[in-house]
């Protein structure tokens, strides 16, 4: 999960909040005295609740980037795609707390070989798509297939796609004929999974959405994002691109076969164009008791972070520290000397930064975008200041006799007026070093897209969720700095663009190395360090979502991974 983004314990990329006081200072309901974000308890919303019944209206500032389980890295997809889809495991939320994978379309969260190399699953009974008709191992299979047409896919989550002993297959499209050896199917409700090396943490790939069922015959290709045939509680009714989305109860769904989604409300309905300055007032004055909203740190804008201790709002605000860190990063392509990107990491008053996140209300500073309670995590001695404050002067003495760039543009999801306030710190930061900073809009919707593409801007906010397993360094370390599938360039979540000859080859044998969790753990962190040092990106901030909800909505927590009200869960009171 990028903005990150991103895991149900997934990776991913994800966008980030903004509002608020500056850090260090006292806040209305966070005085100087008050736990840290770290230490404070998370906020249920009216927990408890179980009637099942009406409809909650979601409200959007933009579009989703894909409804297409196969072609999706991001955490809003994920946590609305629990509602039509499901995996054949699954990252089970719970408040505040790394998620917890459990079996979903699977009977369990899968049986190992002896030697490690494959995991065999075997679907639950009942289970079926939207149309009646029974899923199948093939279905599962198929939907992996999919993730691996890069070419047509480029959103595709790839670490399930690179654990497995593959032989070079492309995907289903440019050679029909061609055969992933590394899925089998059997009989129709078994799946096996062959790797090339162990993976104790397999079972969290597999709640990937890779591995939601996706049947043949309904492949539209890129315009499967327009109806992907549910297998979740939920269907789409109607979607109109950019404006509106309609989910409504799937009459195949069997409830005994989902102990993870109560799917309490009949309807879920999705406005995808309204501002964030709009929503939030609409939240904090309770105009639609039936509403909520999935856009970041609840879409609360600056001067909202007041009015989150006013009693008319305070018990309608469902709050939490995320498994989610935003980080700068730094297009390594353009910026290639290590000393230029270190200097910018050391000029950025990231006191600044967090001011522009809401203060810490809504975040902390951090000093890797890994969590430390990771195993094998490790520090990564990087000599940005830990309370935020720029080291100007060592910063100009890095660049002395350099030839770097002068100008350089600074990217920005065109939603949120923080992000480009953020971009404006960055700029006036960077000003001191000589350095002219064009500050780039980018649709809000295509924001990753852009990333991914030619027009990547040298200068970018992204976000990382989780990781596949998030109490493991591998499953984060890998996605963001790590290689390709085959180790020959950038992996597909490495938005930096690292590529290192020797990092990056550790990296990619590491992969196929086995050995225990905290073995493996320490040389990912090892690496990882070896490469953050170098500053292809720099750590910013590990967000604290506070999120208000109208006053009929029930169950509503903050998703650790989702960084917004958990949708699998929630109700709404009519």
């Amino acid at each position: 999960m990028k903005n990150r983004s991103r895991a149900l314990a997934l990776a991913v990329l994800i966008t980030t909040a903004a509002t608020g006081c500056a850090a260090g200072q006292s806040q209305p309901g966070n005085t100087s005295s008050a736990k840290s974000v770290t230490e404070s308890a998370p906020q249920i919303v009216k927990s408890g609740f179980s009637t099942k019944g009406g409809n909650i209206n979601v409200l959007m500032s933009s579009d989703f980037q894909t409804l297409d389980p196969g072609n999706s890295n991001y955490v809003q997809t994920a946590n609305v795609g629990q509602l039509y889809y499901r995996t054949l495991t699954m990252a089970k939320e719970t408040a505040g707390q790394p998620p917890k994978v459990v079996p979903d379309l699977a009977t369990d969260t899968g049986k190992v070989s002896k030697d490690g190399l494959s995991w065999t699953y075997t679907l639950k009974e009942g289970i079926k798509f939207e149309d009646g008709r029974p899923i199948t191992s093939a279905d599962i299979k198929y939907g992996v297939e999919r993730t691996f047409a890069q070419d047509v896919y480029t959103q595709a989550p790839q670490e399930l796609n690179a654990a497995l002993d593959d032989g070079g297959y492309k995907g289903p499209y440019k050679d029909p004929s061609a055969v992933l050896k590394a899925v089998e199917t059997p009989d129709a409700r078994t799946v096996v999974f062959h790797l090339k090396k162990p993976f104790a943490e397999f079972p969290a790939l597999a709640s990937r959405s890779n591995t939601a069922p996706v049947p043949k015959d309904k492949d539209t290709k890129l315009d499967y994002t327009n109806h992907p045939v549910s297998s979740g509680p939920y269907m789409v009714q109607s979607y109109s691109r950019g404006k509106s989305l309609k989910l409504v109860r799937n009459p195949h769904w069997d409830p005994a076969t989902d102990p993870n989604r109560t799917a309490l409300p009949d309807t879920f309905s999705f406005s995808l164009s309204t501002s964030q300055s709009t929503i939030s007032q609409q939240l904090l004055a309770n105009s639609d008791p039936n509403a909520i909203t999935l856009d970041s740190n609840g879409a609360m804008q600056t001067s909202d972070s007041a009015k989150l201790a006013d009693p008319q709002v305070k018990d309608r605000v469902a709050s939490g520290l995320l498994g989610c860190n935003d980080v700068l990063s730094l297009n390594t392509e353009k910026l290639k000397d290590p000393d230029v990107r270190k200097a910018i990491a050391l000029a950025l008053d990231r006191q600044s930064i967090l001011v522009q996140y809401g203060g810490r209300r809504f975040g902390e500073l951090e000093q890797s975008p890994l969590n430390s309670k990771m195993t094998g995590y490790a520090d990564p001695g990087l000599e940005i200041d830990p309370a935020g404050k720029p080291k100007l002067e060592e910063a100009k003495k890095l660049l002395e006799g350099k030839d770097y760039p002068k100008s350089l543009t600074y990217g920005y999801a065109n939603n949120r007026d923080s992000y480009k306030n953020t971009g404006t710190v960055v700029q006036q930061n960077l000003k001191a070093l000589g350095i002219d900073v064009q500050l780039v809009p980018i649709p809000a919707p295509n924001y990753y897209s852009v990333l991914a593409s030619e027009q990547l801007p040298d200068m970018g906010r992204s976000g990382w969720c989780g990781g596949a397993d998030p109490s493991s360094v591998r499953t984060s370390a890998d996605p963001i700095l790590g290689p390709n599938n085959d180790g020959t360039s950038y992996g597909f979540s490495n938005t930096s663009r690292y590529f290192d000859p020797q990092v990056s080859k550790a990296m990619y044998e590491l992969r196929n190395t086995a050995g225990t969790s905290e073995e493996l753990g320490k040389k990912w962190a090892e690496e990882f360090n070896k490469a953050l040092k170098t500053y292809p990106i720099i750590p910013l901030i590990r967000s604290h979502t506070n999120s208000v909800v109208g006053s009929n909505i029930r169950n509503a927590q903050v998703g650790y991974f989702f960084g917004g009200i958990d949708l699998s869960i929630v109700g709404v009171e009519h």
